[in-house]
């Protein structure tokens, strides 16, 4: 298993938006990815402008080949894309 985090910072005043955003965006979207297995979404305490989403996926290749390279990723980032102050960083972590 692989956990993707993402961090994304949103302009400020935006977070309740962003917040019914991103879980739309996850309910509707991102969880009928292949190999979507859960996700988290946390918010910063100092930097509440400041979230992190983590989503677990089966394999790597089906956040970056399946995902990303599909045509669920233009209809999550319609969702998001428009409360992203900078690109959001994406990293991703084997799971044991």
């Amino acid at each position: 298993m692989i956990l993707e985090v993402a961090e994304i910072t949103i302009p400020v005043g935006q977070n309740a938006a962003f917040e019914e955003a991103i879980h739309r965006g996850v309910r509707t979207v991102i969880s009928n990815a292949q190999g979507f297995l859960r996700y988290q979404v946390q918010r910063g305490i100092e930097s509440p402008e400041r979230y992190l989403l983590l989503i677990e996926w089966a394999t790597l290749e089906d956040h970056t080949v399946h995902f990303r390279g599909g045509p669920l990723f233009a209809q999550w980032r319609a969702i998001v894309g428009p409360f992203f102050a900078s690109p959001p960083r994406v990293e991703h972590f084997a799971l044991s």
